[in-house]
């Protein structure tokens, strides 16, 4: 038997659902085949399925070994007139030589010695990624002491790095992996340039958050 809650806000919705009683049994809901709620059945050519569907999303992908990163990071951001850049505190990024590039061709400010106020006047933000998933050509980026989420949310171009360890199937993979490893202060999931159909329901890129997204997918 199950007790009757004593939440106002459940009483009330139950009432205004005509329901005046506790059901003694809820049932569980049905195991669905993995099959069915997985789209993705392997591991094999995750780059290219996340290349494809990112590209669906408007996300520019660009495929390039790790050695050559620094150097087309420098010339995408002369491309696009990006003079300043705001990064997380990440040893990856330090190990492959971004950081080392950026700061001797643009400003560059990390996350621990700006402010939020400060991250407005950035350019473009350049991070690393959490995850990024295949089935939806999403990014994952989880907040922490070292990596603001306004990073990736608030300069008008959003550049990130991702590394072929980053790559999961679907989100069924992806909610296995937080279970295991935690969600952290946040978990932000990036599919495409912000948009909004707020006004007069036109489609704009770029209003609320990053107008241009950006991938360096590495070999």
């Amino acid at each position: 038997m199950i007790e009757r809650p004593t939440n106002k806000v459940l009483e009330d919705v139950r009432r205004a659902l005509g329901r005046e009683y506790t059901p003694e049994f809820i049932p569980h809901p049905p195991v669905i085949p993995e099959p069915i709620t997985r789209l993705v059945h392997t591991e094999i050519g995750l780059p290219a399925l996340f290349a494809t569907r990112a590209a669906e999303n408007k996300v520019d992908v660009e495929s390039v070994r790790v050695e050559e990163l620094p150097g087309r990071l420098l010339e995408y951001l002369k491309s696009k007139n990006l003079n300043s850049a705001a990064l997380p505190v990440s040893p990856f990024l330090e190990k492959i030589g971004v950081m080392d590039a950026l700061r001797s061709a643009v400003r560059v400010g990390l996350w621990n010695k700006i402010s939020l106020d400060e991250i407005f006047d950035y350019h473009c933000g350049i991070t690393d990624v959490f995850a990024a998933i295949a089935e939806t050509g999403s990014l994952v980026i989880q907040a922490s002491p070292s990596h603001g989420r306004s990073l990736s949310l608030i300069p008008p171009v959003h550049i990130a790095i991702v590394e072929p360890r980053n790559l999961l199937p679907d989100l069924v993979d992806l909610f296995d992996r937080l279970t295991r490893e935690g969600a952290g202060s946040g978990t932000i999931i990036i599919t495409g340039p912000s948009k909004t159909a707020d006004i007069e329901m036109n489609l704009v890129q770029g209003v609320h958050g990053p107008g241009t997204v950006k991938v360096f997918l590495l070999d």
